[in-house]
């Protein structure tokens, strides 16, 4: 067991060490050894047979299905040539995925409002990623072909160059020349024979190797466009994906308010009011009895009903306060950091209110992140800025606690930046271990 392991320790190490020493060598010199440009350079000599199957295939059905228009015929073919673009489209994808490290989400699907063969053929005439599969299956050939001559050509003369010191001795041998023949007419003729000659060609053959991979690296940029483009879903889906999903984010977001609010009315203000309700009555009964009691009662009642009437301020406070309604973001703002347990310098610098809406979502943020500097930043100091640059409300709050806040997982920086994105807002936060921590919040301005 000992032996595996110290065999398995120095094999680790080896891979180590040659991994090491191959970072070492620059970016333009290990470039045509790196699996990057093999994978890239397997995807361009792979395109063309697969763009010549795929046009023929598009060309030839959609040409059948468009001269069978005249009978029903048409309509079942053209909607079968789409389909079958759309199947090759899939491939395209997992094949620049695999190969590009190109991630293109599939198409939005077909939306069908009944079963049935008329509802599909319809379904897939109507599709505008269908016809942009069609698109890319007619455009992609001729660019196949000369990123295919381009990039062979490049590779096949870089290395024939790059190993002609190991190989020219087979043309005085089996060639009946010199060497390779540079020129030649029927008087005179130049071979490249000499060790100057072939030092020279060689170094030739090295330029174009190493700029191969760069050359194909740029070919394959193209296609890149074209897979996002023609083969993924449409902006206008994506948008709408972005948009249900943020509702969802909304819905979960108002959903898990009103339950903090009808636990914090339940748990505080209402057992409060039951408690006091109990209270009155007991010294309702010994009011002819015991009035020192029955006043003492009362008294106690009378500190119950304003804590009561507190945690109803601030539930309300909570909820939506009424100076950010009457007063703005300034003062609503500097009313929070009152309230913070590290001094807070507010800042606001707005040339008009933003929309209701806007307005309380960037009072909450605010809020919030004054609530985790106070309960995990251990700071000394904080700093609100508010301020609008072009149509986005931007908001920032720095401290200089102990950094470290993360927004992802399940903190509550996460449900932030979830809350802020339902409404197309971003949420940046920068917080190094050891602070300080600057978190930066991007909302639309709807005036």
């Amino acid at each position: 067991m000992a032996t595996e392991y110290g065999q398995g320790y120095r094999s680790h190490g080896t891979v180590a060490a040659d991994e090491r020493t191959r970072r070492r060598l620059p970016t333009a010199l290990r470039a045509p050894l790196e699996a990057r440009h093999w994978r890239e350079f397997g995807y361009v000599l792979l395109s063309l047979p697969i763009s010549i199957l795929l046009f023929t295939y598009a060309v030839t059905m959609v040409s059948l299905g468009a001269g069978l228009l005249i009978t029903f015929l048409g309509v079942p073919v053209l909607a079968g040539a789409l389909a079958g673009c759309r199947g090759f489209g899939v491939l395209e994808r997992a094949r620049a995925r695999r190969l590009l490290d190109l991630d293109v989400a599939d198409p939005e699907p077909l939306r069908m409002k009944k079963n049935g063969p008329m509802a599909w053929m319809g379904a897939v005439l109507k599709s505008g990623a269908s016809w942009r599969h069609l698109l890319y299956a007619v455009l992609h050939l001729p660019w196949a072909v000369f990123s295919f001559v381009v990039a062979l050509s490049f590779w096949s003369y870089g290395w024939a160059l790059l190993t002609y010191p190991l190989w020219f001795w087979l043309f005085p041998m089996y060639g009946g020349g010199g060497g390779l023949q540079l020129y030649g007419d029927e008087h005179h003729r130049i071979y490249l024979d000499n060790p100057f000659e072939i030092t020279v060609t060689a170094l030739v053959g090295l330029l174009f190797t190493l700029a191969t991979p760069w050359i194909v690296r740029a070919l394959t940029l193209v296609d890149r466009g074209l897979v996002h483009g023609l083969l993924g879903p449409s902006r206008l889906a994506t948008r709408v994906v972005e948009l249900e999903s943020d509702r969802g984010v909304v819905v979960d977001t108002a959903a898990a308010d009103l339950r903090r609010i009808e636990r914090d009315l339940h748990d505080g203000a209402q057992a409060r009011l039951v408690a006091l309700a109990m209270d009155l009555g007991l010294a309702k009964e010994k009011l002819t009895e015991d009035p020192q009691a029955a006043a003492r009662m009362v008294g106690e009642a009378h500190g119950e009903v304003k804590t009561a009437l507190q945690e109803l301020r601030d539930l309300a406070r909570g909820i939506h306060p009424a100076v950010l309604t009457d007063r703005g973001l300034d003062a609503a703002l500097s009313s929070v950091a009152s309230r913070c347990t590290v001094p807070v310098q507010v800042d606001v610098d707005l040339p008009a209110r933003p929309a209701a809406a806007i307005e309380g979502i960037a009072y909450f943020t605010v809020s919030e992140l004054l609530q985790n500097i106070s309960k995990h930043a251990k700071a000394t100091w904080a700093a609100v800025d508010v301020w609008r640059v072009e149509n986005r409300l931007m908001l920032q709050v720095v401290d200089n606690g102990v950094g470290g806040a993360d927004a992802s997982g399940g903190s509550g920086l996460a449900g932030l930046a979830g809350r802020l994105d339902a409404v197309d807002g971003i949420l940046v936060v920068d917080s190094p271990a050891g602070g300080p921590t600057r978190i930066t919040a991007e909302l639309p301005w709807r005036g």
